[in-house]
């Protein structure tokens, strides 16, 4: 509610439960919208006055209505990719095999086989998977499979013919090849795909190759659809937080075909090896791009890889290791000269860090850079958080570092027991995983996201596991002490998401001045049991104040939302 005097708007929405994630005024049951923007906020009895011959009206119709979704960690720009075999779901070898068949009988004269989405914990006995592996499959047709994660990528000996993969040449461009310790000869499995294959020069590298899956259109076609999936969900934000200056095109080209539906932020990869002159090109792509549909600007890092193929950085070694701990990409001094130097620049920085001792170099990264550059609102992000030492939990909110977390990835049929995560890391480090309301409870912000297509990018599967720490189908919870509530899992996905990303003064919230951007859901997640809130849908999305996803209006009639 508020003071200005009311005149017809351009949309009004009535009949609603709006819960407005602002602490001024948490619930209302009416707005209204002017220029894009959110010009009142109030009860049903006082919209008529912002009603006139040509207001649009939308009648709720009793229903939940949220801000619209900002999804802090998505990357729209990967997948998934229709002209790839799916293996998602494929648990064993021979499942893998037999999509692979299928789809190879389906496409006889297909250059390349490319696959996705493939689990680590469809290759018996916790071991990583070889040529031998994937040959019976795919005979002399060359075989790029990527793993879940797109952090590892997978090859056939053809394949490793194809792409120049020896003995002699296993540092790649797009990744590391493992080497067999008893005969020097690669594996077949690539490691550090996600650091060098995703990279400006690698995914160069991997398209000069002929690599059908980095050709142009192919990543348009990827793009395009993620961005169709976005705003159905109801995400009128999306953080694509790993892009080179390359990539941008594909964004305008989305925008210039009407594709561009949900608002983006796009994140600069900053691999090693990034000069300045690099970071003056980034400076002018966040000048060039910086209006609210689309905005450049921060930086992504990685300090460490991921846990299941044993590549994260632990403060102790795996399970069943002696040893081994993992390694971070760089040297803790050097890192944290890197980033006081990004730091002292203006830059924000999303950095990558899976286990415990990746996220603690990141925190002493960041405590050295206010040391040194002095205490700004910088809000640098630690990306997953997925296994944090209890001693680190308060230094989130102590640096003003936020923790850009996907609860889904905490469930238990991805991480739980018998998984690969939990396996790795081991019983005694379990109460480490996903702290989410240890975090919340010590005043960290919670930025919370999907991760797509490494999980489900529907806010309403992160919601749910963020409630139960179950999988969307039900079944035991896995480290429930660290669920958080539904209004607090809400507030990640929204004003959490937004602070995050220097968004929270025009979105995350329903408050007057702020941008149009909400959703009408078919269930109140609020009050229904947890385990409904899979199958709500986004029935009603409105962008800067416009209809983009809903019923066309019945003649005569205000449109129902």
């Amino acid at each position: 509610m508020n003071s200005v005097t009311p005149t017809p708007a351009d949309l009004v929405l009535t009949g609603a439960r709006i819960h407005t994630v602002d602490p001024a005024l948490p619930e209302a049951q009416a707005l209204a919208v002017r220029d894009g923007r959110i010009a009142w906020i109030g009860s049903d009895a006082e919209a008529a006055a912002w009603t006139g011959p040509g207001t649009e009206v939308l009648d709720a119709r009793g229903r939940l209505v949220l801000p619209g979704f900002v999804d802090a960690h998505n990357h729209v720009r990967l997948g998934s990719d229709d002209a790839c075999v799916q293996l998602a779901g494929a648990r064993t070898l021979d499942a893998v095999h037999e999509r692979i068949r299928a789809w190879h009988a389906a496409h006889p004269d297909a250059e390349w086989i490319e696959a996705e989405a493939f689990d680590y914990s469809a290759v018996p006995d916790g071991r990583m998977p070889t040529a031998a592996d994937l040959d019976p499959a795919t005979g002399d047709t060359p075989a790029l499979v990527l793993s879940y994660d797109v952090h590892t990528a997978w090859l056939n000996t053809a394949a490793l013919r194809r792409l120049g993969v020896d003995r002699d040449h296993t540092d790649l461009p797009f990744g590391r090849a493992v080497t067999d310790p008893a005969t020097g000869e690669p594996t077949g499995f690539v490691k550090d795909f996600a650091v060098k294959g995703l990279s400006r020069d690698g995914h160069r590298a991997l398209r000069e190759l002929g690599l059908p899956w980095a050709s142009p259109d192919r990543q348009y076609g990827r793009l395009a659809k993620s961005l169709d999936d976005a705003i159905r969900y109801g995400i009128t934000t999306v953080v694509e937080p790993q892009n080179s200056l390359d990539d941008l095109a594909l964004f305008q080209r989305a925008r210039a075909e009407g594709r561009l539906r949900s608002r983006i932020v796009a994140a600069l990869f900053h691999p090693r090896g990034t000069t300045d002159q690099d970071l003056d090109e980034f400076e002018e792509a966040a000048r060039r791009f910086a209006d609210d549909r689309l905005r450049v600007g921060p930086l992504k890092l990685y300090i460490d890889d991921v846990v299941e193929p044993r590549t994260a950085a632990l403060l102790e070694p795996y399970a069943g290791c002696s040893h081994h701990r993992g390694d971070t990409f760089y040297p803790p001094e050097e890192f944290a000269e890197l980033l006081t130097r990004l730091d002292s620049r203006g830059f924000q920085c999303f950095v990558h860090a899976t286990g415990d001792r990746g996220i603690r170099t990141v925190l002493d990264s960041v405590e050295r850079a206010r040391a040194a550059n002095g205490p700004r609102d910088a809000r640098h992000q630690i990306v997953h958080v997925e296994c944090l030492d209890p001693a680190d939990t308060p230094r989130f909110a102590e640096l003003g570092v936020v923790a850009c977390m996907q609860p889904r990835h905490a469930a238990p049929d991805i991480a739980g027991p018998g998984q690969d995560w939990a396996e790795n890391v081991g019983p005694d480090r379990w109460h480490k995983a996903w702290p989410l309301r240890s975090l919340h409870a010590a005043g960290a912000v919670l930025a919370l996201s999907s991760d797509w297509n490494v999980a489900e990018m529907d806010p309403m599967i992160g919601i749910h596991a963020a409630v139960t720490r179950r999988p969307p189908g039900g079944g035991e919870a896995w480290t429930a002490d660290e669920t958080i509530d539904v209004a607090t899992a809400v507030e990640g996905y929204t004003m959490g998401s937004a602070y995050a990303n220097f968004l929270d003064h025009e979105r995350g919230s329903l408050t007057v001045g702020k941008l149009a951007d909400f959703v009408v859901l078919s269930r109140d997640i609020l009050r229904i049991a947890p385990d409904e809130i899979p199958g709500t849908t986004a029935e009603t999305v409105v962008v800067g104040g416009e209809v983009v996803v809903g019923a066309e209006p019945a003649a005569g009639r205000p449109r129902e939302a």
